[in-house]
């Protein structure tokens, strides 16, 4: 039986560090799993679109994609625009929408081997409080599920975990740092809890010049893509049979 095609969903933007990140982290979920074929399709900004490649994938004679969301977090983008541009794909698929990414352990490993990347080791942990810093959303939900992301990493033995956002919602990154070290942390550290560059983690880059150190975006890392792999897999499950049936 053919395997349903992973079409990976980005948001899309105008820094092209954005679409390179992407394109690196799809590229490692490829050599994970060869003979699966990933398509990445973008939202805005960049190409292919969704709905062309969707067009193009119709045309070819695929049947079955799995659409997975290359979101952090599930706000107005997995509720409404992802929904609605697979809702408007050729009939002829059949298409399962896979879960965003977080929260997930595999992402809390994946923001401490940017941090140990960065400088830090886990001797510095009890004494290093950290700002995760987000981009930020208006949806409650997202903003509720990152604070429960910063309570259960601060449990794993960090001095002090903090979230911050880089719009729509307060803290600031800048924020977060002079509230940790205000707290009587050793050091600062700022662990971006975004998976490309671009403007919001420009922001958040600035945000965190008072801080020790600056870890990288979480783009390509082992984790990560081994997550892509693991939410497509479960959207390939058959969904449970209701109870009675």
């Amino acid at each position: 039986m053919r395997r349903p095609v992973l079409l990976v969903i980005a948001h899309g933007s105008r820094d092209p560090r954005h679409a390179a990140t992407v394109h690196a982290l799809v590229e490692r979920v490829r050599s994970l799993r060869p003979g699966l074929r990933v398509e990445t399709g973008f939202l805005d900004f960049n190409v292919p679109s969704v709905h062309g490649l969707l067009e193009s994938l119709a045309a070819e004679g695929v049947r079955d994609v799995v659409a997975l969301p290359l979101l952090l977090t599930r706000a107005f983008h997995a509720k409404a625009d992802i929904p609605a541009v697979l809702r408007d794909a050729p009939a002829r698929l059949r298409i399962r929408q896979a879960a965003v990414l977080g929260p997930s352990p595999l992402l809390l490993s994946a923001l401490e081997r940017r941090l140990y990347e960065a400088g830090l080791s886990p001797a510095d942990k009890s004494s290093t409080g950290v700002v995760l810093a987000s981009a930020g959303s208006s949806d409650p939900e997202a903003i509720a599920v990152i604070a429960g992301i910063a309570r259960e990493w601060w449990r794993t033995g960090w001095c002090a975990v903090r979230p911050a956002f880089a719009s729509a919602s307060l803290p600031r990154t800048e924020d977060a740092v002079r509230e940790l070290r205000e707290l009587g942390c050793a050091r600062v550290a700022v662990a971006p809890y975004v998976l490309a560059p671009g403007f919001l983690p420009d922001r958040i880059a600035r945000g965190a010049e008072g801080a020790d150190v600056l870890a990288d975006v979480l783009g390509a890392a082992p984790e990560v893509a081994r997550l892509l792999l693991a939410r497509y897999d479960r959207a390939r499950q058959p969904a449970p049979a209701a109870l009675g049936a």
